[in-house]
């Protein structure tokens, strides 16, 4: 009997993927759009994940962000024309349309908005980074996805990158600190590393996980600098860069040595995390988190404000309307 039952159960937990979920896009300014609709819709893709297509988009766009406001026609040609995309007038319609979602916006400021105007369609939601445009808009964002039982996931790509951490971080013992950096270019309507630089940050993230107290930021015309002090002791730092090289890297210390990781990027990674958010409603990334690395972030430039004296994140999410 046990066993019919199990069969019965994985015949039934088969045929509720078996059919791809119906995934739409809001906003179509950033070229994640093409690569994510590439991954998911062509099964000749390298980096192809099977369980979804995305079949409906939501223009949007952003006027005074020159690389927002340039992109979104060429996108859209291409997302209708070689994928079949069907774009929808309004957010609220496409919503009715789909299955789950990705608020694609490269602006993070409309986030909040965009999120709001699909809570009634009760469908899961990916946020590409940043979850928004301010602390407050994404502490705003975060308890209306919990009220409204809404899955939520938010991350950027580095979290997952083609290399394994767990075979090299094995090999270090206990974890002391986390030297993380990547390029970090500002967009005057964001906050300092909301823009680009929070990819080294979710990197530093993905390996120290949440716990950061304060933080203390140098800042120079290119160069800037974090340090972030852990509860337990552990120190993590994030150096971001306007020019020179453009790629990323983690530098790990351990009790029992040192590895580096993090300098191959793939978004196969991500999509796969995902596809697989979509189809449980359980995301891999706490709500609690996230929040966290975007206060790091605005910790950061309190501190660049202040001249460089520490911040508390406890102080700047408070600032922010978190309970």
């Amino acid at each position: 009997m046990k066993t019919r039952l199990l069969s019965l159960l994985a015949l039934l937990t088969g045929a509720a993927f078996a059919a791809d979920l119906r995934i739409g896009l809001i906003g179509l300014d950033t070229s994640h759009v093409i690569v994510f609709t590439k991954t998911y819709n062509d099964p000749k893709a390298p980096d192809h994940v099977a369980g979804g297509k995305i079949v409906a988009a939501f223009k949007g766009g952003s006027a005074d962000i020159e690389t927002s406001a340039s992109r979104v026609e060429g996108y859209t040609k291409e997302l209708t024309e070689k994928y079949g995309v069907k774009i929808y007038d309004t957010i609220e319609e496409l919503a009715k349309n789909v299955d789950a979602i990705m608020i694609e916006s490269v602006d993070g400021r409309p986030h909040l908005d965009q999120f709001r105007r699909v809570i009634a369609a009760k469908k899961p939601v990916f946020i590409d980074k940043p979850i928004a445009g301010s602390l407050k808009d994404a502490v705003e964002l975060v308890r209306l996805a919990k009220a409204n039982q809404i899955p939520l996931f938010s991350s950027s790509s580095l979290r997952y990158g083609p290399e394994p951490l767990a075979p090299k971080l094995a090999k270090i013992g206990d974890l002391t600190s986390v030297y993380s950096i990547g390029p970090a270019e500002f967009e005057p309507h964001h906050p300092d590393f909301f823009w680009y630089g929070i990819h080294s940050v979710e990197a530093l993230y993905t390996v120290l996980g949440a716990g950061c107290t304060q933080v203390v930021r140098t800042a120079t015309a290119n160069t800037d600098v974090i340090t972030g002090v852990w509860s337990d002791g552990r120190v993590g730092t994030v150096q971001g860069h306007r020019k020179g090289y453009k790629g990323y890297g983690l530098t790990i210390i351990g009790s029992k040595g040192v590895t580096t990781a993090g300098e191959k990027h793939s978004y196969k990674g991500l999509n796969e995390e995902v596809m697989k958010f979509f189809q449980t409603g359980i995301s891999p990334v706490s709500p609690e988190t996230t929040l966290e690395l975007h206060a790091f972030m605005e910790a950061a430039d309190e501190s660049k404000r202040r001249g460089g004296t520490p911040v508390t994140l406890a102080e700047v999410l408070k600032k922010a309307g978190a309970k």
